[in-house]
């Protein structure tokens, strides 16, 4: 059965891209196989009533700051998605901060992402910490107008959706028109929220029809160049209200 797929880079690449990974409540995160994977750092508070501890990850979800590491799937999806409605719950008008360093993943998980993060009212402020390549860089496009960043030596990756089918030839055709249906789509989402100023509607699609065709690497500055970011930040700004420098 076809299942959108949105590769981290060529087929032949994929393999070094997607290692085994062990998942950790509550954030969509992914970890590696190394040796110290397994050890999650623990904060220690102190309240009126004594210690209180958190892994870190549910430590910096106090401060709206949700981390989706590794290849995007349904489970991460769904962590992304609970954490992003929770937070809107506890103050809407709040910015939630989504750090980002992922190779893609399912294109129906990120569209999922995708749409939460249009759904609710909080502003969204993206971050790309190493990589966001294929779905990971739509994520890192979505955020609000302004808040896109991503750091220094970051790596953004566009391309097209890859899948495959099998079966009777009428099943297969299906399948083809559906993921060229998705893959019109993306190219849509992505022109919507990369669009450069006195841009057409038309210029940018086709722009980004021609950047989608194949694997597409881009440094942080050329991603800014390309509209995928607002800026690239050495550090942190010195204020919330405060517009990071292109």
């Amino acid at each position: 059965m076809f299942r959108a797929v949105f590769s981290s880079a060529s087929r032949n690449a994929a393999k070094h891209c997607r290692v085994p990974s062990r998942q950790y409540h509550p954030l969509a995160t992914t970890w590696g196989s190394s040796p110290t994977a397994n050890l999650v750092p623990i904060v220690i508070e102190q309240t009126g009533r004594g210690e209180r501890s958190y892994d870190i990850f549910s430590r910096l979800l106090r401060e709206r700051v949700i981390m989706l590491y590794g290849p995007i799937r349904d489970t991460d999806s769904a962590l992304t998605v609970a954490q992003l409605l929770f937070l809107e719950a506890e103050e809407s008008s709040k910015p939630i901060h989504l750090y980002i360093n992922s190779p893609g993943g399912s294109v129906t998980a990120g569209l999922a992402i995708y749409d939460t993060m249009q759904y609710v009212s909080s502003p969204i402020h993206t971050y790309c910490v190493g990589q966001a390549c294929s779905m990971g860089s739509l994520l890192l496009a979505a955020g609000a107008k302004g808040k896109r960043h991503c750091l220094p030596n970051a790596s953004i990756m566009i391309h097209q959706p890859s899948g495959g089918a099998s079966g009777q030839a009428s099943d297969i055709a299906i399948h083809a028109k559906e993921i060229l249906r998705v893959r019109q789509l993306l190219t849509g989402i992505y022109q919507r929220h990369c669009a450069k100023e006195g841009e057409t509607e038309a210029a940018g699609l086709e722009r980004f029809e021609r950047a989608l065709e194949r694997d597409y690497f881009m440094t942080a500055r050329e991603a800014l160049e390309f509209g995928i970011v607002d800026g690239i930040l050495e550090r942190r700004p010195p204020s919330e209200s405060e517009s990071p420098p292109p």
